[in-house]
């Protein structure tokens, strides 16, 4: 391959991987970009987990194998079968370096790998070299990628039999496609990172009111188009103002923090369920698809734990279905009035069980004060006496 499709080639992958939403994505286009610079037949990304002293495999791409699924679940090799590998696993290494890629054949030891380690010849992977035969390949190139100083996982490329065997000019590239591979990765992070705290609550860990934002719209919309059952649970902490004045906002924190445990807890016993805290005292969970009568067992439970936990006064709390008789919900506006509604009737009447909406007939108080105009909310507000979060 010449200079010039080389160096387009590190610029696609580059720009490959740069274009890429999701992890998934990221890490697909580092093996499709790594196979076609490198002209192979297939590629995968791996990384190395220590901890588990294995690596696993995170995408294949290219003329895969029958056992060769596209984002595996499950597939994994231990550290133990790759002795090419332990030599510099926990090594570090300064200003991104690291070792060279290698060529391994399905021949086996008499060909031999062609590039080496910082310049010492790693023993040949066995496990790669049966891999190779079983899968009809004649040979491969691999590239450890270092991140932040440390063996990341590699860059695996191959060839089928009939195809020309890699050589040290192909090793070298490697080596600087895994280079690329590495900042690629870097930046994911990075934007994960940026995406986590862009949707988390600092205190708690919880999702936090942007997250809810977008996840109730979707779901809202998962609703109109296929009957989706959507509820939300929105809890307001009781007697946190107290605490705070009492004994200090540090053991106000601490409460909520362990407030948002419990609320965790509670949403884990309903899969797929988000948990957030939506500002100051107030809570809410967000489940799409288990039946309404469901959901408000765990928000009674939710209620339950919440009492037992000290210095606090327990929760109000309270329930929205579109599963329930509350009338059409084709915002999510309307349905987080209905359960901001049920929370303040918990709250009024001191309820030790969760209120919820259109459970008390044609005339039900929570869809009465849900739809009655804006004023009329905003009184109740200023009834509570404590500032709020607007309602979307």
């Amino acid at each position: 391959m010449g200079e010039d499709r080389r160096l387009r080639a590190v610029v696609e992958l580059a720009q490959g991987m740069a274009a890429a939403h999701t992890p998934r994505d990221t890490w697909r286009a580092a093996a499709l970009g790594a196979c076609h610079a490198l002209a192979g037949s297939f590629a995968a990304l791996s990384v190395w987990e220590r901890e588990l002293g294995r690596l696993r495999v995170l995408a294949n791409v290219g003329e895969r194998a029958p056992d060769e699924e596209e984002f595996p679940e499950g597939e994994a090799y231990p550290v133990h079968q790759f002795p090419e590998i332990t030599e510099f696993l926990h090594e570090r290494w300064a200003g991104g370096g690291g070792p060279n890629a290698w060529v391994e054949t399905a021949d086996g030891p008499a060909a031999g790998p062609v590039g080496y380690c910082h310049g010492a010849p790693p023993s040949v992977g066995w496990g790669r070299v049966a891999a190779l035969r079983r899968r009809r390949r004649g040979c491969c190139v691999v590239a450890p990628i270092v991140l932040h100083g440390r063996a990341w996982g590699e860059l695996y490329v191959a060839r089928p039999v009939t195809a020309p065997v890699f050589d040290r000019a192909d090793a070298d590239f490697a080596t600087v496609l895994a280079s690329v591979v590495a900042a690629g990765l870097a930046q994911t992070e990075r934007l994960e990172e940026a995406r986590r705290l862009a949707f988390t609550d600092a205190l708690t860990g919880l999702a936090n009111r942007r997250a809810v934002d977008v996840r109730l719209d979707e779901a809202i919309e998962l609703h109109r188009q296929e009957g989706a059952a959507v509820s939300l649970v929105v809890c307001d902490l009781n007697g946190l103002k107290n605490v705070n004045d009492t004994r200090g906002h540090a053991v106000g924190d601490r409460l909520l923090e362990r407030f948002g445990s419990v609320l965790s807890l509670c949403g884990a016993m309903l899969p797929g369920t988000l948990a957030a805290r939506l500002g100051g005292d107030e809570f809410c969970l967000l489940a799409v698809g288990p039946p309404a009568d469901e959901v408000v067992r765990i928000a009674d439970e939710l209620c339950r734990r919440a009492a037992e936990l000290e210095p606090g006064e327990g929760v109000a709390c309270g329930v929205a279905s579109t599963a329930d008789p509350i009338g059409p919900v084709r915002s999510a506006r309307r349905l987080f009035r209905l359960a901001d509604a049920a929370q303040y009737r918990a709250k009024a009447v001191r309820a030790a069980k969760p209120v919820v909406a259109g459970r008390e007939g044609p005339d039900d108080p929570v869809v009465r004060l849900a739809d009655a105009p804006s004023p009329a909310r905003a009184e109740r507000r200023r009834f509570r006496g404590r500032h709020e979060h607007p309602r979307p």
